[in-house]
């Protein structure tokens, strides 16, 4: 990792200074879980959630007030108010993954991971985030395979990157290796700190202590992995080490029982986190797919057009697109090509008028998942499960 980071001219940070990271308690080596019944953790993070939602908020309520006294707001000021009101939405939606993960009912499907493989589709699919933002990658992902519950891993991959995007202020690098003894799979994420605030997120979510870093704790200690990290004067490193570790004779390390394939029943919200966007022009089939798919945990966002979807993935991709049928012409086909040429596995499900229309994606087609109007509320979200599963 140190040849890796020393390709930044401004990251020239050895990560042999980070031998010895602080680790945060970890409950396989502590014998020390976080409990639900753990009073002054779970009052400090209601104190952190209140303060991550109110602070956005309070300077969204002056923007509008603003806009109420004279009736104007001006272009980069109504950006500000949509950031403000997203970093709010983030803060909350952490909030209830933190009260899931925490409530020691979560029963995981084991199933046998490609880490290295996961990572690298995350990375590629976020990358317009991480050009938006100015910051350079570099990876040296070694191949390995680990035991872990797919919904998990996934939510704490894009944890660990939310996380080092929202502090990072030139460049992140990232490796996968084995540790030689024990044969443990591990993660690292070093990034040079950005102390001075990037223009947009409010200080409290831009803090190396935010929520994000909270989920990927909690993330951790579910899964009963070992959470380190080190902090020194302008540096950050955060190291996950996975104790079920897929060996090279294809077997793990320590003995636990598989789940074969994609099992939704271990989990009531397996997609949790995953981002997708509606396009929809019309009202009412905005509010249909809204309740039909609210209860799934979704990061869902609407826009009215294409125009708007545009705008909407030039700073990121999400994982999933809903766009009404009507929509779908010349100029939405060149934008659905250009993703899926970026990132082939993005989803796309188009709300068709015929009634009860229900069809799944072609296996190695281009061609999208279709649910007609009248029976969004039922097969919507088996649709979404179904194709977002796919590249869990």
């Amino acid at each position: 990792m140190s040849r890796l980071l020393r390709g930044f001219p401004s990251l020239n940070m050895d990560l042999s200074d980070l031998n010895h990271p602080t680790p945060v308690a970890d409950p396989a080596v502590d014998g020390n879980p976080i409990r639900v019944g753990d009073v002054s953790h779970w009052r400090d993070l209601v104190t952190q959630l209140g303060a991550e939602i109110a602070e956005p908020l309070t300077s969204a309520l002056e923007r509008v007030h603003e806009l109420a006294t004279t009736g104007r707001i001006e272009r980069q000021s109504l950006r500000a108010l949509r950031d403000e009101l997203d970093e709010a939405r983030q803060a909350a939606m952490i909030g209830q993954q933190l009260a899931r993960f925490g409530s020691g009912r979560l029963r995981q499907a084991q199933e046998r991971m490609h880490l290295t493989q996961t990572l690298s589709s995350i990375l590629v699919h976020r990358s317009r985030e991480l050009h938006a933002r100015g910051l350079a990658l570099q990876q040296d992902l070694k191949p390995v395979e680990v035991i872990a519950d797919a919904s998990l891993l996934f939510g704490l991959l894009n944890g660990v990157l939310d996380w080092a995007l929202a502090n990072a202020c030139a460049g992140i690098a990232i490796q996968v290796d084995v540790k030689a003894w024990p044969a443990h799979a591990r993660l690292t994420c070093a990034f040079i700190r950005n102390t001075e605030g990037r223009p947009g997120p409010s200080a409290a979510a831009s803090h190396v202590d935010s929520l994000s870093w909270r989920l990927i704790e909690q993330i951790g200690w579910t899964m009963g992995l070992v959470v380190e990290r080190s902090d020194e004067t302008g540096k950050c490193s955060l190291t996950l080490t996975f104790p079920h570790t897929v060996g090279q004779h294809g077997r793990d390390v320590s003995a636990i029982e598989l789940d074969e394939g994609f099992a939704p029943s271990s989990n009531s919200k397996p997609l949790a986190g995953s981002q997708v966007l509606v396009v929809a022009s019309r009202r009412d089939v905005r509010n249909q797919v809204r309740e039909a798919i609210q209860p799934m945990g979704l990061i869902v966002d609407f826009v009215h057009s294409v125009a708007e979807a545009t705008e909407f993935c030039r700073e990121g991709l999400p994982h999933a697109m809903i766009y009404e049928a009507a929509l779908a012409q010349e100029r939405f086909e060149e934008l659905r090509s250009s993703i899926l040429a970026e990132v082939p596995h993005v989803a796309f499900i188009e709300i068709v008028e015929e009634g009860h229309v229900f069809e799944m994606s072609g296996s190695g087609s281009n061609a999208p998942a279709r649910v007609g109007r009248d029976a969004i509320g039922e097969s919507l979200p088996s649709a979404l499960m179904f194709e977002l599963s796919k590249v869990l």
